[in-house]
Order: C-alpha cells, then structure tokens, then sequence
C-alpha cells in the first residue's frame, strides 16, 4: 500500500518547519508498512492527477507574494478537483490563507487564492519582509502565542503568529473552538475543514504534537484507495508528551477536564480514525457572505 503526497512549494512556504508535518505523516506512514510518494510541486507545476494528499506550509507576505499567481492561475483548479475526488489536504498559515478566497494585504493589491475554503484574510498591517525590530514591535502588529483548540472530542495544540483575521463565509465550517489563543480572528474560531480538507493557524510544525490529526489526514489518504481500511494504532508516548507540555503550559487544568474523558490527550486511550468515506460538503454554488458581516 502505498500513498502519493504532493507538497506544494516546500522552498518557499516552510518557514515554520512545515517540513515536519511531510515528516510525520511519512513516519507515522512507515511504522504502518504505508509507503509514500513525496512529489515537490513548485513554481509552475500543476498538480498531477492521483494525489492522496496535498500540503502546503507557511510563509509571510513576502512569500505568499511569490506564488500567489502561480497558486490561483496554475494549481487551484487542480486542487479544488482533488479534494472534490477525496483528496486530503493540510494548508498551514500563510498557506492556509491562500487556500481561501482572497488574502489582502496592508497596501497594495489584494492576492486571489485557490478558492477552496470560504473564507478570506484581512491584513491589518506588515513590515517589509516581516522585518521587525523588536518583539514588541512584531507583537504589536501580529497575533504571537500558544494556540489551543477544541476539535471535536480532541485538543489540538501549536502556536501561531500572523497577522489580521481570517473571516469565514456562510459555507465554512470552523476546524474548532479556540480555547487558548486568537484564532481566525478573535472571534473563537479557529481554521476550516472541508471533507478530508483542513487549514490551520496552527504552526510549529502541527502534526508532530498533533498525531490525532495527521492520522485524521492519513486515514483519509488511504481510505481514498480502500474505503472502509483502518489504522494501525501507535503508542505515541513521545507524540503525547509533547502535546500534554503544552497543554500543561497554558490552558488551565479544570479547563482540559472538561474534555470527554478518555478523548483529551492524556486522558486515555486514542480513538484511531475509521477510514471511511466522509460526507460531501453543500455544493459550492451555494456559497454566499452576508454583505454586512464582510470587514
């Protein structure tokens, strides 16, 4: 068995490390005897047909202004397909932003994105090349900390650092509820799932502390070439540690026990995804934003 990954521009959209989250799904991958396929699509690479998976990292402006165009006019087509054929997808940040409808900037002309999820980013405002002076300076002009979200039955942890808020139309349905942190944009949501599809303010990488969701994506991958397949389960002492030091650095005990027990990190055994075909999301078409909830 094996899966095929594409990983869009990987140099230029990692500045986070998102090179670990490719890592972990082709670790957490190997341990099952799932072998990978790891295409590396950049600057005027289509997407190919047959990808189980499709990632995308972060980056600042600087970086999204370099393939923006490439993005929206070469490979969002594509991508729209294959998710729509069952494709999973992990967008992250920067690209996170640029799988929605639009991202704007501070100045200039606004960069049309791939159109997947419904919504949009609003940038309050940027340095040139994010080249600040001080961490005041960045603090004062980007949201900087610890994120932690509800997903489901689950918490997910990570940090996040970027600036504006992200704005979700009619037709987007949040990842989670932001527990610690800021989020799309204060409002206590955080990112989109559509299908096998997510995008995240989550960074670090994400799915290293996070092995529910990259399971989440893998078993999604795969179930894509056998439906109704399931996971090997994994020990993840060293995957549940991390993600329990996070939590344990900032989200407040009796806040985590609300979590049902036996779901939350820690608290018991991991639930391991079903591979089983997820419902189809109301068609596109349907799609609007109420003209006064538009920033």
């Amino acid at each position: 068995m094996k899966i095929t990954i594409g990983y869009l521009y990987p140099d230029m959209m990692s500045t986070f490390g998102d090179r670990g989250n490719v890592e972990t799904v082709r670790r957490r991958c190997a341990w099952r005897g799932i072998g990978t396929e790891i295409t590396e699509l950049k600057l005027g690479d289509p997407i190919p047909a047959g990808l189980d998976l499709i990632l995308i990292g972060g980056g600042g402006e600087a970086q999204q202004r370099l393939v923006a165009a490439d993005l929206h006019k070469v490979k969002a087509p594509g991508i729209r397909d294959a998710v729509a054929g069952g494709t999973a997808a992990l967008a992250v940040g920067g690209g996170f932003e640029l799988f929605g409808r639009f991202c704007q900037p501070e100045r200039g002309a606004e960069y049309p994105g791939v159109d997947l999820f419904d919504c949009w980013t609003i940038r309050r405002s940027t340095l040139l090349g994010d080249d600040y002076g001080t961490i005041a300076q960045a603090k004062a002009d980007r949201v900087i900390g610890e994120l932690v979200v509800q997903w489901d039955d689950r918490l997910l942890v990570g940090f996040e650092n970027h600036s504006g808020g992200t704005y979700l139309g009619t037709a987007a349905q949040p990842l989670g509820l932001v527990l610690t942190g800021h989020g799309n944009s204060g409002t206590g949501t955080e990112g989109v799932i559509l299908d096998s599809a997510v995008g995240t303010n989550l960074r670090g990488p994400c799915l290293p502390k996070n092995p529910a969701l990259a399971d989440f994506l893998i078993a999604a991958a795969v179930g894509r070439l056998h439906p109704g397949a399931e996971l090997m389960p994994l020990r993840d002492e060293l995957e549940q540690a991390a993600h329990d030091d996070c939590l344990q650095r900032v989200l407040p005990a009796g806040r985590i026990r609300r979590v049902r027990p036996g779901r939350a990190a820690g608290t018991g055994p991991a639930r391991q995804p079903r591979l089983t075909r997820p419902q189809r999301s109301p068609q596109r078409a349907s799609r609007t934003t109420d003209a006064a909830t538009r920033p």
